[in-house]
């Protein structure tokens, strides 16, 4: 109410002001004017009381509405009126002003509950579809199309909406691929554990070795799970450090050789000399070994997966591929995304989880750098970082 009484007061003096610069006054008229816009002033004060008494009972905007343009016509009504009197227009004169005033004031009367008559039902639509949302409905929406505040609100509303829905849909999706990456290895474990409690394992040390794969399978799982937790909460913890991308490289080769010599794919590492940039090589090495262990996962037998780094004046770029069928057209677009497979299938033997891309993702952003799919032949997945480190080049080596 501060601020109403601030406003009526700045009114009240332009008016006066305006009525000495523009009228010629005499002392009795401008007595007379005088009195007239402080009784004015008083009755709009009175009527913003009055009306906000009644908004804060209005069970509807449209109601509100109705009061808000009333209040204000019947202000201006009576200024209007009173300023006639006070005027000392003759009777007929007046009469005709007054009737004149009132179709005025019906008039607006009418335009100001039309036009709110649509922006209530807008707003009625927004309630409707928050509604559906809290039941879990996502596929609403409201349909509003203007170009005020509430258009931008309703578009601002149907874009939260859809990305709800996509969130949702994602949850279902991961939920699922979870649920069948867990049965999996389970149920393998609980018939292994059978077999042995009924002694009918004709060789329980494989059973043992067996269960130990699995139990490692489960345990890879959690942990990308709970990578993926911390990248989408933005608590990915990094220690960034002067490293050596070819070093890290050859030593994701050295782990990852065990699973590639049982296909006889050969890994390498071609890169000239040392490369260094400031990032944490912990989480650096688990991209090269996601990166590396998907390329052989792909690779043919007695295959060949290459790990190439280069480094251009502002970024150092990493590629690694192999000699497989490489990613369709349908893989590419999805290829980072979570449990995403390209050939569909979700065995233990043929291949991981189908995290390990989307790690490498979080973790090559969160270091301010970027990663895509190149193009064939074979498959190919390539990342850049910023080459923030100082380089000391050496002669090219094929390692």
């Amino acid at each position: 109410m501060k601020a109403m009484a601030w406003a009526v007061a700045v009114v009240l003096v332009g008016g006066v002001l305006l009525a000495e610069l523009v009228m010629d006054l005499n002392g009795p008229d401008r007595r007379r004017l005088y009195a007239l816009f402080g009784v004015a002033a008083l009755g709009t004060f009175l009527a913003a009381l009055g009306a906000l008494r009644a908004l804060s009972r209005a069970r509807s905007l449209l109601t509100s509405l109705r009061i808000v343009a009333l209040a204000a016509v019947a202000v201006t009504a009576a200024v209007v009126a009173g300023s006639s009197v006070g005027m000392f227009i003759d009777r007929h004169d007046l009469s005709l002003v007054l009737v004149a005033l009132l179709l005025g004031v019906g008039l607006g009367g009418v335009l100001a509950v039309g036009l709110a008559g649509s922006l209530t039902g807008d707003l009625a639509a927004v309630s409707r579809t928050a509604r559906a949302v809290a039941d879990g409905d996502f596929s609403v929406r409201t349909g509003i199309d203007r170009r005020d505040e509430l258009g931008r609100a309703g578009r601002a509303f149907d874009e939260m909406v859809q990305r709800l829905e996509a969130s949702e849909e994602e949850r279902k999706q991961l939920l699922a691929a979870i649920s069948h990456d867990l049965r999996t290895p389970l149920s393998s474990m609980q018939a292994a554990v059978e077999a042995l409690q009924d002694d009918v394992a004709p060789d329980p040390a494989a059973y043992l070795r067996g269960m130990g794969h699995d139990l490692a399978h489960l345990g890879r799982l959690v942990d990308d799970l709970f990578m993926l937790a911390r990248i989408d909460a933005g608590r990915l913890e990094l220690a960034p450090t002067q490293v050596d991308l070819a070093e890290l490289a050859d030593e994701a080769v050295e782990a990852v050789t065990p699973t590639a010599a049982v296909r006889g794919v050969r890994l390498s590492v071609d890169a000239p000399g040392r490369i260094e940039v400031m990032a944490d090589p912990a989480a650096l090495g688990r991209v090269f070994r996601n990166l590396l262990a998907n390329a052989v996962r792909h690779s043919p037998d007695s295959g060949e997966v290459t790990v190439l780094v280069a480094r251009t004046d502002q970024q150092v770029e990493t590629v690694v591929s192999d000699e497989g069928a490489g990613f369709t057209d349908e893989i590419r677009p999805v290829a980072f995304d979570r449990f995403v497979r390209a050939d569909g299938s979700r065995s233990r033997e043929s291949g991981g989880s189908g995290l390990g891309l989307a790690i490498a993702k979080g973790i090559i952003d969160a270091h301010g750098g970027s990663i895509a799919i190149g193009d064939g032949p074979g498959g190919r997945v390539r990342f850049l970082l910023p080459a923030n480190g100082a380089t000391r080049r050496s002669p090219a080596t094929k390692r």
